[in-house]
């Protein structure tokens, strides 16, 4: 890896900040040494709180679901105590995986090697020629599956941490549990994840993605296509919506969380009407909108219905809640590629109208094959690409904002910062 840059308080520093200038710069090997991104599995992916899955993905006892998470395979299942259960999807004898369907129902799960046989507590409960192993052996949980270091929930937002010693989920979240709230209160019976999920891959650094997700400065240049579009439908915008006043802004939340939140120019299944949507639609957000304030006050149910977020949540956590609602994770696998996952996330209980426009929402505007993510994922490519530009051109520019900190736009940099001055403690500090 290559050497620090700066040395400052706390230790060691990578990025370049300088107040008088306001320009904050990001090393640009960052996204291209290999020896960089095993530190990160290490420092940052082996010792944060890592999204693993979602409670209503296994509603019932024995569901599982089986899933990558933060560079481990994992799988989720509930047991017939109705307890969510997290273990490393590998058998305690020699290692095969245990859960070979990406999701299912078991009381039970045999591995395909040996024929080990575990219970949904872990238990191994069965094993072929058990007379040879000594009396004993398999006592007290000795060859029992294991589960990662610290498994937690919030707002049926599932968490593991393989790091023992690090602190509680509800402290690490610090200022985002505040979004993951608004994001769970859409649903007066709850949320659910929706049937599917989109799976694809960029040859690109998984930084640039998180970068990316919450990036308000790309959209009128990179998404040029997509605004051509909705200017070009009738009834998309709301009937009030004037493109040079969205509101809003970015903001820290704390631990390397960000997230930008604006006013909705378009409609949102909970609870902003477009004419789009006719008044069928009109009836069902009226609705929808009097059940939010009813529940939770006018205020709230105002900032749920009508503004636009987009959550980062360090280090890997995408929430897009915008026309629709879309949770994101990535993995890296080498310095310059990624592979990503995203589901729709609604209300339970939602009239199958708005249900039927959210899924169109998540797939025209995020969908791998949607008129955003080929944009970004052009973009990103091309970044990686160019920098190969080294040493030449070694530094990325994310001071865009640094100049008026107390009246953050929604095209400021104060979200990127957020992250690099997290990344950057991670990993430049001593151990």
């Amino acid at each position: 890896m290559n050497k620090p840059v700066e040395a400052g308080l706390g230790g060691t520093h990578f990025i370049r900040i300088d107040p008088q200038r306001s320009e904050f710069l990001v090393p640009r090997w960052a996204f291209t040494d290999p020896a960089v991104l095993d530190k990160e599995r290490a420092e940052i992916f082996g010792r944060c709180w890592i999204y693993a899955g979602h409670a209503s993905e296994i509603p019932k006892s024995g569901d599982f679901v089986a899933r990558k998470v933060g560079g481990r395979q994992l799988f989720l299942w509930r047991g017939e105590d109705g307890a969510v259960k997290v273990y490393f999807n590998t058998c305690t004898h020699r290692g095969a995986m245990v859960c070979r369907e990406k999701q299912g129902n078991a009381k039970r799960l045999t591995c395909p090697y040996h024929g080990w046989t575990f219970d949904t507590q872990g238990g191994m409960v069965e094993q072929p020629g058990a007379s040879g192993f000594p009396d004993g052996f398999f006592d007290n949980g000795a060859k029992d599956l294991v589960s990662p270091a610290q498994v937690d929930v919030y707002r049926d937002f599932m968490f593991v941490n393989f790091d023992p010693a690090a602190g509680d989920l509800r402290t690490y979240l610090a200022g985002a549990a505040e979004y993951l709230d608004l994001v769970a209160d859409q649903g007066a019976q709850g949320m659910e994840v929706t049937p599917g999920e989109q799976v694809y891959s960029m040859r690109a650094n998984w930084k640039l993605l998180y970068e990316n997700s919450a990036d308000g400065y790309h959209a009128i240049t990179a998404h040029a296509s997509y605004f051509d579009y909705l200017r070009a439908t009738v009834g998309v915008f709301r009937e009030d919506f004037n493109p040079h006043d969205v509101g809003g802004g970015g903001k820290s939340l704390g631990n390397g969380h960000a997230v930008i939140e604006y006013q909705a120019p378009w409609g949102r299944p909970v609870a902003q009407w477009v004419p789009q949507w006719g008044e069928s639609g009109k009836q069902e957000i009226a609705r929808v909108r009097a059940e939010l304030s009813a529940r939770l006050g006018d205020e709230r149910a105002d900032r749920i219905a009508n503004w636009n977020r987009n959550i980062l949540i360090f280090p890997n956590l995408i929430i897009n809640d915008i026309m629709g609602l879309t949770i994101r994770t990535f993995q890296p696998v080498t310095p310059d590629y990624l592979e990503v996952n995203a589901v729709s996330l609604a209300p339970r209980g939602e009239h199958a109208e708005m249900r039927a426009w959210r899924q169109y929402n998540f797939n025209e505007f995020l969908g791998p094959a949607g008129f955003a993510t080929p944009d970004d994922v052009e973009m990103l490519e091309l970044c990686q690409q160019a920098y190969q530009n080294m040493p030449e051109v070694g530094w990325n520019d994310i001071s865009k904002g640094m100049n008026r900190p107390d009246n953050n736009q929604g095209d400021d940099e104060v979200q990127m910062r957020s992250f690099w001055l997290r990344w950057d403690e991670l990993m430049g500090a001593a151990r």
